[in-house]
């Protein structure tokens, strides 16, 4: 299976390069983006996103420069198992652990949407460790 089939790519433009890192402007858009009705039911979205990626010593990049942001699928899968599924899990391990303990349904609610502060902020810890999983590649 070829290396391309197993990445997720996106154009984008450098807007900037600072020693060895860039920025890199990526246009997201959503699958509504692309239909004919959108603006008739409100859905569609395009949101800029902004990376920042580690460049090789010896590389030839340019400001404004077009790229093409390419980024292994299985990473983008660990980020969604992440950053949804998860989560959900242990709210949803929470809710029945505290309900199966005699808490009222309130209060079992309450506390699975509050044991996901905890979650997230020991996520955004390993922020900086995370940022080296999750590399980027730039194809000119």
């Amino acid at each position: 299976m070829s290396d391309q089939a197993n990445s997720v790519s996106h154009p984008g433009v450098i807007m900037q390069i600072s020693g060895h890192i860039a920025e890199v402007m990526i246009l997201a858009k959503s699958a509504c983006s692309s239909c004919q009705v959108k603006g008739a039911c409100n859905m569609s979205e395009m949101e800029e996103k902004r990376v920042f990626i580690e460049l090789p010593p010896e590389h030839n990049f340019e400001s404004g420069q077009q790229v093409n942001v390419t980024m292994k699928q299985s990473l983008g899968n660990f980020a969604v198992f992440l950053g949804y599924i998860l989560p959900f899990l242990v709210l949803l391990l929470t809710l029945i652990v505290s309900i199966s303990a005699g808490l009222s349904e309130g209060v079992a609610g309450l506390l699975s949407l509050g044991i996901l502060v905890p979650y997230f902020l020991v996520l955004y810890q390993f922020r900086n460790k995370l940022s080296k999983k999750f590399s980027f590649q730039l194809i000119a």
